[in-house]
Parts: structure tokens; C-alpha cells; sequence
């Protein structure tokens, strides 16, 4: 492992000195795969574009995480800047292989590409994939191997979730909403469940390496990353259902309505993100991974439920008159 770390570094700061006027492109096109990024589009799909696309997008997008997050925290190998620190040219805490944005974009495109059906977008989408690996491998933050790795375990959830929709998605739709929810609560619960139970086999990361440095925020990292996205995939599957049962809203409409959605969904989204980050302290962390759960929750929440609501109230969106699913419990 070390001689690929060594010759993975190499390349990097090869391309760091031949190409320098890349950094701006690279800074960019890594961005495009935070989490603030996420934040900001995803939601316009939901509430102002299509729906059901949104549903599937924001699921896939939060299972995806989940699924790297758990992989991080558990697998806990470096960044290439905890080896050669003159590599750094960006920000970031926690363990490296798989790379979160190479998965990320991987399920998403693919995803869309299998919605819409356009042959074009298998060029764009291997293009964007290509240059979200560049641009993270540049930026001196994954590994050759960290890439790789994001870019199958995002085609394996994505399998997952395509795979599962087929079986099941059908019979799954004719559940009453009790039986519906309770599977959509079992996944991210299963998850974290997998994820405690294996740290308490496998123990504290082993401290004899070269980047013990690093390993204390990296370990809280990992706890906050998978602590946030199973509250986000909790709210997003209740918050979608109960939706869909008592909401249905409707994204058509005119320019101006789907742009006050977005406005009005947006700006109380970041309120809670960013407002709840500021006020709720991040030590002790016995205290602040509660308070970061409830924080994603209500985040996901508001986006899949309490917004329509709103957006339904403030006549900013249409309603269907019929249910989608039978309420019984």
C-alpha cells in the first residue's frame, strides 16, 4: 500500500507543477461535489422541476453518502496531503478511500441518464466523472485508488437501488403507508447499526503509522459524516412518504411560482442548515452528534414535507386531490 501511496503522490505533485493554471478548474469542479453544492440543486429538482426525479435524486444522492461515509470510517486509510502535506490545495478532515464526490456524481448521472435516455449524456456524464476524479486527485486530497474505489461502490449502490426498484418497487408501492414506512426507517437505521457494530469489533484506528497526526479528527469526521446522513436518509424517506400521503404537491406551474418555491424552500434550508451549525456547540461530542442529528432532520424534513406544506399554503404550488398511497396503519 505505501509504494501506491508514494507513486500516487508523485503523479499528483507532477501535475501540480507542469499544470498551475488548472487550480482554478480543478477548485471549481470540486465544489460542484460538496455537500452546499447538494444543497442548493437538489432541491430545485423536488420542488420546481420534477418530483418523482427529485425523490429518486435526493434518496440515491443520501443513501450513496451513507453507504461512503460508513466505507470511510470504517476502511480509515490517509489523504495523500497526511503523507506529503505540499500536496494540499484544499479542505477537507476525514479518511480518504472511497472518494465521496467521485461516488457522488457517479449514481446521480447515471441516474439521470437512465431517466431521460439520451445518448449525448453518456459522453457529458463520463466527461463530469473524469474530471471530479481529476480534480480531487489534483487537489492533493484522494488517492489513484480513493477514485477508483468512490467510482464503483457509487455503481454498486446505484445497482442496489436500481436492482431494488425492479424486484420490489411495485409490490412496495401497494403497502399501506405503515408497512412503507417502516422499511424506509429500517435503511438508514440498519446502516448506522452496521457501522457501531463493526467499530466495536475493529476498535480505535491503529496509531503506528506516519499520519497519527491527522487520526483524532478524522475519527470525529467520520462520527459527525455518519450521524448526519442517516438523520438526512430517516427525514428524506418519512418527510417523501408522508408527502406523497397528505401533501402532493405539484412541481408545474408558472416560471414565477417554481422560482418563488425555490426561493422561499431555499432560504429556510440554509437558515437551518447554517443558523442550527452556528448555535449548536460541536464539543462534546456525546452532545453536539445528537444535536447534529436532529440538525439534518429537520433539514430533510422541511425539504420533503414541511416546504411543499408551505409552498401548498402560500398557494405557490398546486395540490392533487388524490392520495398516492392508503394512510392505514
Amino acid at each position: 500500500m505505501e509504494e501506491l501511496y508514494q507513486l500516487s503522490n508523485a503523479l499528483a505533485a507532477w501535475l501540480q507543477t507542469a499544470y498551475p493554471q488548472f487550480l482554478g478548474l480543478m477548485t471549481v469542479v470540486s465544489a460542484l461535489g460538496s455537500e452546499e453544492a447538494y444543497l442548493v440543486i437538489l432541491p430545485a429538482v423536488y420542488w420546481s422541476i420534477d418530483k418523482r426525479l427529485g425523490r429518486q435524486l435526493g434518496y440515491l444522492f443520501l443513501f450513496s453518502t451513507l453507504t461512503n461515509n460508513v466505507a470511510k470510517g470504517l476502511i480509515r486509510q490517509p489523504r495523500p496531503f497526511w503523507i506529503d502535506p505540499d500536496l494540499q490545495l484544499g479542505e477537507v478532515e476525514g479518511f480518504g478511500i472511497p472518494s465521496g464526490h467521485v461516488q457522488n456524481a457517479t449514481v446521480l448521472l447515471l441516474l439521470v441518464i437512465a431517466r431521460l435516455r439520451r445518448a449525448w449524456l453518456w459522453v457529458a456524464a463520463a466527461v463530469y466523472i473524469l474530471l471530479m476524479g481529476l480534480s480531487r486527485f489534483y487537489l492533493g486530497l484522494h488517492f489513484l485508488q480513493d477514485i477508483v474505489g468512490g467510482f464503483f461502490l457509487g455503481l454498486l449502490a446505484l445497482s442496489v437501488f436500481v436492482g431494488w426498484q425492479r424486484a420490489f418497487g411495485a409490490r412496495f408501492a401497494k403497502r399501506i403507508l405503515g408497512r412503507r414506512l417502516l422499511m424506509l426507517v429500517l435503511v438508514p437505521i440498519i446502516l448506522g447499526a452496521i457501522y457501531v457494530a463493526v467499530l466495536l469489533i475493529i476498535g480505535p484506528p491503529n496509531s503506528d503509522v506516519a499520519w497519527t497526526a491527522f487520526l483524532p479528527a478524522a475519527v470525529v469526521d467520520a462520527h459527525e459524516s455518519v450521524t448526519a446522513t442517516v438523520a438526512g436518509l430517516l427525514a428524506f424517506g418519512i418527510g417523501m412518504l408522508l408527502e406523497s400521503s397528505r401533501i402532493r404537491f405539484r412541481t408545474d406551474g408558472p416560471l414565477w411560482q417554481r422560482v418563488a418555491r425555490y426561493v422561499v424552500g431555499i432560504v429556510v434550508a440554509l437558515g437551518i442548515w447554517g443558523g442550527l451549525r452556528a448555535i449548536f456547540p460541536a464539543e462534546p461530542l456525546w452532545l453536539a452528534l445528537p444535536l447534529r442529528f436532529l440538525r439534518y432532520f429537520l433539514l430533510l424534513l422541511w425539504v420533503t414535507y414541511f416546504g411543499p406544506w408551505v409552498f401548498v399554503r402560500l398557494r405557490l404550488a398546486q395540490a392533487d386531490p388524490d392520495s398516492e398511497v392508503r394512510i392505514t396503519l
